[in-house]
Protein backbone atom coordinates (compact mmCIF):
# COMPACT_ATOMS: atom_id res chain seq x y z
CA UNK A 1 0.00 0.00 0.00
CA UNK A 2 1.21 3.62 -1.07
CA UNK A 3 -0.30 6.60 0.47
CA UNK A 4 -0.66 9.15 -1.88
CA UNK A 5 -2.38 12.24 0.01
CA UNK A 6 -3.95 12.30 3.57
CA UNK A 7 -7.01 14.94 4.07
CA UNK A 8 -5.96 17.15 7.32
CA UNK A 9 -4.47 20.49 6.36
CA UNK A 10 -1.88 22.06 6.70
CA UNK A 11 -1.93 25.02 8.21
CA UNK A 12 2.04 26.08 8.67
CA UNK A 13 4.86 25.91 5.69
CA UNK A 14 6.73 22.50 6.48
CA UNK A 15 9.85 23.55 6.56
CA UNK A 16 11.68 21.50 9.14
CA UNK A 17 10.19 18.51 6.64
CA UNK A 18 11.51 19.83 3.27
CA UNK A 19 14.74 20.78 5.37
CA UNK A 20 15.57 17.04 6.44
CA UNK A 21 13.92 15.64 2.61
CA UNK A 22 16.96 18.06 1.62
CA UNK A 23 19.69 16.53 3.76
CA UNK A 24 18.35 13.15 2.83
CA UNK A 25 18.87 13.63 -1.00
CA UNK A 26 22.26 15.19 -0.47
CA UNK A 27 23.83 12.55 1.23
CA UNK A 28 22.21 9.44 -1.24
CA UNK A 29 23.45 11.64 -4.31
CA UNK A 30 26.86 11.78 -2.34
CA UNK A 31 27.01 8.22 -1.27
CA UNK A 32 25.78 7.31 -5.17
CA UNK A 33 29.26 8.52 -5.69
CA UNK A 34 31.25 6.36 -3.96
CA UNK A 35 32.30 3.19 -5.72
CA UNK A 36 33.37 -0.43 -4.23
CA UNK A 37 34.89 -0.21 -1.57
CA UNK A 38 34.68 3.45 -0.61
CA UNK A 39 30.76 2.80 -0.49
CA UNK A 40 31.18 0.07 1.53
CA UNK A 41 33.64 1.84 4.23
CA UNK A 42 31.54 5.07 4.22
CA UNK A 43 28.54 3.05 5.07
CA UNK A 44 30.41 1.54 8.29
CA UNK A 45 31.56 4.39 9.43
CA UNK A 46 28.71 6.69 9.34
CA UNK A 47 26.48 3.79 9.76
CA UNK A 48 25.15 2.04 12.78
CA UNK A 49 27.22 -1.51 13.40
CA UNK A 50 25.68 -2.88 16.72
CA UNK A 51 28.43 -4.93 17.29
CA UNK A 52 30.63 -1.30 17.33
CA UNK A 53 29.05 0.11 20.12
CA UNK A 54 28.30 -3.11 22.32
CA UNK A 55 31.80 -4.77 21.74
CA UNK A 56 34.66 -1.74 22.02
CA UNK A 57 37.14 -4.47 21.73
CA UNK A 58 35.99 -5.86 18.90
CA UNK A 59 35.33 -2.92 17.09
CA UNK A 60 38.98 -1.44 18.09
CA UNK A 61 40.70 -4.47 16.55
CA UNK A 62 38.18 -3.99 13.15
CA UNK A 63 39.32 -0.39 13.42
CA UNK A 64 36.19 1.45 13.60
CA UNK A 65 37.22 5.02 15.35
CA UNK A 66 35.52 5.95 18.66
CA UNK A 67 32.74 8.22 17.84
CA UNK A 68 28.83 8.72 18.42
CA UNK A 69 28.36 10.53 15.22
CA UNK A 70 26.51 7.40 13.46
CA UNK A 71 24.22 7.51 16.14
CA UNK A 72 22.83 10.36 14.22
CA UNK A 73 24.40 10.04 10.34
CA UNK A 74 22.62 6.60 9.93
CA UNK A 75 19.05 8.60 9.60
CA UNK A 76 20.57 10.13 6.26
CA UNK A 77 21.80 7.21 4.66
CA UNK A 78 20.08 5.07 2.19
CA UNK A 79 20.63 1.93 0.13
CA UNK A 80 18.98 2.49 -3.50
CA UNK A 81 16.61 4.72 -4.66
CA UNK A 82 13.51 2.89 -3.35
CA UNK A 83 14.53 3.25 0.17
CA UNK A 84 15.04 7.11 0.15
CA UNK A 85 12.16 7.69 -2.03
CA UNK A 86 9.94 5.73 0.39
CA UNK A 87 11.18 7.21 3.80
CA UNK A 88 11.01 10.61 2.17
CA UNK A 89 7.38 10.19 0.31
CA UNK A 90 6.34 8.90 4.02
CA UNK A 91 7.67 12.11 5.43
CA UNK A 92 6.21 14.34 3.40
CA UNK A 93 2.19 12.60 3.72
CA UNK A 94 2.49 12.33 7.32
CA UNK A 95 5.34 15.03 8.42
CA UNK A 96 3.71 18.56 7.81
CA UNK A 97 0.65 18.08 10.36
CA UNK A 98 3.46 17.25 13.19
CA UNK A 99 5.66 19.61 12.39
CA UNK A 100 2.39 22.10 12.73
CA UNK A 101 1.78 20.63 16.05
CA UNK A 102 5.05 21.03 17.61
CA UNK A 103 6.95 23.75 15.49
CA UNK A 104 9.56 23.46 13.41
CA UNK A 105 12.73 23.43 16.24
CA UNK A 106 10.32 20.91 17.71
CA UNK A 107 9.81 18.32 14.76
CA UNK A 108 13.75 18.42 14.71
CA UNK A 109 14.26 17.30 17.85
CA UNK A 110 11.17 15.20 17.84
CA UNK A 111 12.61 13.50 15.13
CA UNK A 112 15.91 13.12 15.68
CA UNK A 113 14.94 11.70 19.23
CA UNK A 114 12.74 8.90 17.69
CA UNK A 115 15.68 8.17 15.50
CA UNK A 116 17.96 7.46 18.61
CA UNK A 117 15.11 5.43 19.95
CA UNK A 118 14.44 3.42 17.10
CA UNK A 119 18.26 2.33 16.53
CA UNK A 120 18.32 1.94 20.28
CA UNK A 121 15.77 -0.54 20.17
CA UNK A 122 17.23 -2.36 17.05
CA UNK A 123 20.78 -2.40 18.32
CA UNK A 124 19.48 -4.52 21.23
CA UNK A 125 17.85 -6.75 19.19
CA UNK A 126 20.61 -7.37 17.30
CA UNK A 127 23.63 -6.88 19.43
CA UNK A 128 26.51 -8.97 17.41
CA UNK A 129 25.61 -7.90 13.92
CA UNK A 130 28.20 -6.56 12.17
CA UNK A 131 25.96 -4.95 9.35
CA UNK A 132 25.19 -1.30 9.07
CA UNK A 133 22.05 0.00 10.32
CA UNK A 134 21.22 2.95 7.68
CA UNK A 135 17.61 4.93 6.76
CA UNK A 136 15.40 7.34 8.16
CA UNK A 137 12.91 4.69 8.76
CA UNK A 138 12.78 4.66 12.34
CA UNK A 139 12.22 8.66 12.74
CA UNK A 140 10.04 8.87 9.67
CA UNK A 141 8.09 5.57 11.96
CA UNK A 142 8.11 8.21 15.06
CA UNK A 143 6.39 10.74 12.63
CA UNK A 144 3.53 7.96 11.90
CA UNK A 145 3.12 6.80 15.34
CA UNK A 146 2.55 10.27 16.39
CA UNK A 147 0.09 10.99 13.73
CA UNK A 148 -1.84 8.03 14.55
CA UNK A 149 -1.93 9.75 18.41
CA UNK A 150 -3.13 13.27 16.86
CA UNK A 151 -4.83 12.42 13.82
CA UNK A 152 -6.93 8.67 14.10
CA UNK A 153 -9.76 10.36 12.29
CA UNK A 154 -7.99 11.52 9.47
CA UNK A 155 -8.27 10.09 6.07
CA UNK A 156 -5.36 8.57 3.37
CA UNK A 157 -5.76 8.49 -0.25
CA UNK A 158 -4.08 4.80 -0.61
CA UNK A 159 -2.22 3.39 -4.25
CA UNK A 160 -3.04 -0.43 -4.03
CA UNK A 161 -1.43 -2.41 -7.09
CA UNK A 162 -3.17 -5.59 -8.00
CA UNK A 163 -1.26 -7.04 -9.96
CA UNK A 164 -0.81 -4.45 -13.11
CA UNK A 165 -4.07 -2.92 -12.09
CA UNK A 166 -3.74 0.38 -9.68
CA UNK A 167 -6.63 0.97 -7.54
CA UNK A 168 -7.15 3.78 -4.80
CA UNK A 169 -8.94 3.38 -1.47
CA UNK A 170 -9.26 5.73 1.27
CA UNK A 171 -8.50 4.35 4.47
CA UNK A 172 -8.92 6.12 8.00
CA UNK A 173 -5.44 6.49 9.09
CA UNK A 174 -5.67 4.76 12.27
CA UNK A 175 -6.05 2.37 10.00
CA UNK A 176 -3.73 2.30 7.15
CA UNK A 177 -0.79 3.03 9.90
CA UNK A 178 -1.97 -0.38 12.07
CA UNK A 179 -1.73 -2.24 9.22
CA UNK A 180 1.87 -0.97 8.62
CA UNK A 181 2.93 -1.65 12.41
CA UNK A 182 1.53 -4.84 12.03
CA UNK A 183 3.74 -5.38 8.79
CA UNK A 184 6.42 -4.51 10.61
CA UNK A 185 5.78 -6.62 13.65
CA UNK A 186 5.56 -10.00 11.42
CA UNK A 187 8.34 -9.40 9.41
CA UNK A 188 10.29 -8.63 12.28
CA UNK A 189 8.90 -11.99 14.36
CA UNK A 190 9.59 -14.01 11.12
CA UNK A 191 12.94 -12.62 10.75
CA UNK A 192 13.89 -13.15 13.82
CA UNK A 193 12.70 -16.87 14.21
CA UNK A 194 15.36 -17.76 10.70
CA UNK A 195 17.95 -15.80 12.87
CA UNK A 196 18.48 -13.45 10.24
CA UNK A 197 17.55 -9.59 9.36
CA UNK A 198 17.68 -8.27 6.39
CA UNK A 199 15.35 -4.47 7.08
CA UNK A 200 15.92 -3.39 10.17
CA UNK A 201 12.24 -4.00 11.70
CA UNK A 202 12.43 -3.48 14.86
CA UNK A 203 14.05 -0.37 14.04
CA UNK A 204 10.90 0.82 13.01
CA UNK A 205 8.63 -0.67 15.22
CA UNK A 206 10.45 1.05 18.24
CA UNK A 207 10.69 4.33 16.01
CA UNK A 208 6.54 3.96 16.32
CA UNK A 209 5.86 3.11 19.77
CA UNK A 210 8.50 6.40 20.60
CA UNK A 211 6.66 8.70 18.49
CA UNK A 212 3.29 7.37 19.77
CA UNK A 213 4.58 8.47 23.22
CA UNK A 214 6.87 11.47 22.69
CA UNK A 215 4.55 13.79 20.90
CA UNK A 216 2.43 14.37 24.21
CA UNK A 217 5.57 15.97 25.40
CA UNK A 218 6.06 17.65 22.09
CA UNK A 219 2.81 19.08 20.75
CA UNK A 220 2.14 22.80 21.39
CA UNK A 221 -1.86 22.94 22.70
CA UNK A 222 -2.06 26.27 20.99
CA UNK A 223 -0.97 24.82 17.71
CA UNK A 224 -3.23 21.67 17.69
CA UNK A 225 -5.49 22.96 15.05
CA UNK A 226 -7.40 19.35 14.07
CA UNK A 227 -5.76 17.02 16.69
CA UNK A 228 -7.99 14.47 18.47
CA UNK A 229 -8.75 15.47 21.69
CA UNK A 230 -8.49 12.39 24.30
CA UNK A 231 -10.16 14.32 27.23
CA UNK A 232 -13.08 15.12 25.12
CA UNK A 233 -12.87 12.65 23.01
CA UNK A 234 -13.85 14.64 20.21
CA UNK A 235 -12.32 16.57 17.48
CA UNK A 236 -13.21 19.25 14.89
CA UNK A 237 -14.74 18.19 11.71
CA UNK A 238 -12.20 17.48 8.87
CA UNK A 239 -13.24 19.35 5.93
CA UNK A 240 -14.34 17.13 2.91
CA UNK A 241 -11.92 17.01 0.12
Amino acid sequence: MIPIRDNVPRVHPPISVLMIIALNAIAFLYTRSLQGNEFFNFMHLFGVVPARFLSPEWATWAGYPDSTLPMLSYMFLHSGWLHVIMNMWMLWIFGDNIEDVTGHVGLLAFYVICGLTAVSVQILTEPGSTTPIIGASGAVAGIMGAYMVLYPHGQVLTLVPVFIIPLFFRFPAILFLAAWLLVQLVSGVVEAAGKTQSVAWWAHIGGFFAGMVLIRFFQRKDRCYYCYNPETKDYEELPKD
